[in-house]
């Protein structure tokens, strides 16, 4: 398909479908204003497919910055592609637009940056006034630039929490530390080391409440409830 001074490569490919003059023609109308759109274009690849009730038209057209793929599907071969190549056409416009945009970027950011320049420069001329008044014993009041004085006056700043949050523990019920049935001192110990607990709760045949304390050391400690 030729435009203006350039031609445009555009390929053809039907899966169990063939390619009708009628199909070229409707693509190659939608190709042109697409075109039109993006300027010059490096090529066109359109691929039609058909299977049982299904039909398909895939459109990939390729630039020099970037690939425009649209597909569409229907039950008429041509509907399909005429809807694939509106989605190509969408795309185009898109694309041109973003381009636009990114070219009028840079004069908008140095509109908007020129206002800005002038502040430093005035706070450039003020730092030689402030080294001059600078001094190692500073009076109660100073003089601002507009004659008036206004007394310095120390403040003082806390913040807070001054003490850390106590954080709240994390308490976890534990069936196997409680033994069940009264025991022997023996017994307790050993059903400590079985169910592998550092302390263990348990009452003796006489009905006292006894606790078993593994120490750090490893040994086991008694502590009898009153």
């Amino acid at each position: 398909m030729k435009k203006g001074a350039f031609t445009m490569q555009v390929e053809y490919r039907g899966r169990q479908v063939t390619v009708t003059r009628n199909l070229r023609t409707i693509a190659e109308e939608s190709l042109e204003r697409i075109v039109k759109i993006l300027g010059k274009t490096t090529g066109a690849h359109i691929v039609l497919t058909a299977e049982k009730y299904r039909q398909t038209a895939e459109v990939t057209i390729k630039t020099r910055l970037l690939n425009i793929v649209a597909a569409s599907e229907s039950n008429n071969l041509e509907t399909a592609l005429r809807a694939a190549l509106e989605k190509a056409e969408t795309q185009a416009v898109r694309c041109k637009k973003k381009l636009h945009a990114k070219k009028r970027q840079p004069k908008e950011e140095k509109e908007a940056a020129e206002p800005a320049l002038a502040r430093p420069k005035r706070l450039a001329a003020r730092a030689p006034v402030q080294k001059e008044t600078s001094d190692p014993d500073p009076p109660a009041k100073k003089a601002n630039g507009n004659g008036h004085s206004k007394q310095v006056l120390p403040v003082t700043v806390h913040s807070f929490p001054a003490k850390a949050p106590i954080q709240e523990p994390h308490v976890v019920r534990s069936a196997d530390s409680v033994a069940l049935r009264p025991m022997t001192l023996e017994e307790a110990v050993k059903e400590a080391e079985f169910r592998d607990r550092d302390v263990f709760v348990f009452r003796d045949h006489h009905g006292n409440v006894k606790i078993l304390h593994r120490k750090r050391d490893g040994k086991m400690e008694l502590i009898e409830a009153p």
